[in-house]
């Protein structure tokens, strides 16, 4: 049987490195879809670089030929380049849908995020919903991955572990369920030949804000020193990013103080822990 060729989109990420690197183990031909071929560490004969700007469709020309599955993890947490999050995360996106239409796409996987649906109100999320809602009613076949948070976008808490105190918005009981991109990869890929039409997924672990704080403290050695703010402090804090600054600047801290205030468990999956990524992360720097 001839192998599946599946292209990774956003092949560079954090995610996306995890699934490019993960597919020719699993018995799939795999293209990865890349800005500069000359800056890619890929070190494997497997893995077939192609160059295309996707926030340029006419450089995506003939980029989907002889695809089967697209896995698309394109999107940005810090808007730069003069770039928007409807730029990359909605338009860049679409020009990948229509190339993949015309070329005969058998699925494409979108990764966007946990209860999207339920906070378009940040700037991050109204455009990855807005994409969703475009793949949906593109009449491909498709898979929509909505993982709670990444370990990596957990590094607040191993910096303000450093200094000694941890800061948290309200008591520090609501709860969550990060997951490491190695696990993340695996569920891409299965998405492959699951039918299911959406995945909610997070990690191994349900912990609370205060039980994150608490093992980022352990991990440096310091005592267990929690500050808990008042929730006016956050209201505040988003409302005058809000007000004063532009998407570009409050982005990412718009999205991280709504979560922030929401639980956010979902189905567990995995193996690597929190724990161990901590302790790994706080013996590189």
């Amino acid at each position: 049987m001839i192998p599946k060729k599946v292209l990774v989109a956003g092949a560079t990420g954090y995610l996306g490195t995890y699934i490019t690197l993960l597919l020719p183990k699993m018995g799939y031909k795999t293209v990865a879809l890349v800005r500069n071929k000359q800056k890619i560490a890929f070190k494997n004969k497997d893995i077939i670089l192609k160059e295309a700007e996707v926030t340029q469709p006419e450089t995506l020309k003939d980029s989907c030929k002889n695809i089967d599955y697209v896995i698309s993890t394109i999107g940005i947490t810090r808007q730069k380049d003069g770039l928007t999050y409807m730029d990359v995360d909605y338009q860049a996106n679409v020009n990948l849908i229509e190339e993949a239409k015309k070329s005969g796409v058998k699925k494409f996987i979108y990764v966007s995020v946990f209860k999207g649906n339920q906070l378009t109100q940040t700037k991050i999320c109204e455009a990855k919903e807005k994409l969703v809602t475009y793949l949906k009613n593109s009449g491909l076949d498709y898979c929509i991955i909505r993982p709670n948070g990444f370990f990596s976008d957990m590094g607040d808490f191993l910096s303000m572990a450093k200094m000694g105190k941890v800061y948290l918005f309200g008591n520090g009981t609501l709860k969550l369920n990060p997951i490491h991109g190695a696990d993340l990869a695996e569920i891409c890929i299965t998405a492959i030949k699951d039918k299911s039409k959406e995945i909610n997924i997070g990690g191994p672990q349900i912990v609370s804000q205060n039980e994150i704080g608490k093992l980022a403290l352990n991990t440096y050695g310091k005592k267990e020193k929690i500050i808990h703010l008042p929730d006016w402090i956050r209201k505040l804090t988003l409302w005058s990013l809000r007000t004063f600054s532009t998407p570009k600047v409050y982005g990412p801290y718009e999205f991280f103080l709504t979560t922030m205030n929401i639980d956010m468990v979902a189905p567990t999956y995995g193996k690597h822990t929190l724990k161990e990524y901590f302790k790994e992360k706080s013996q590189a720097t």
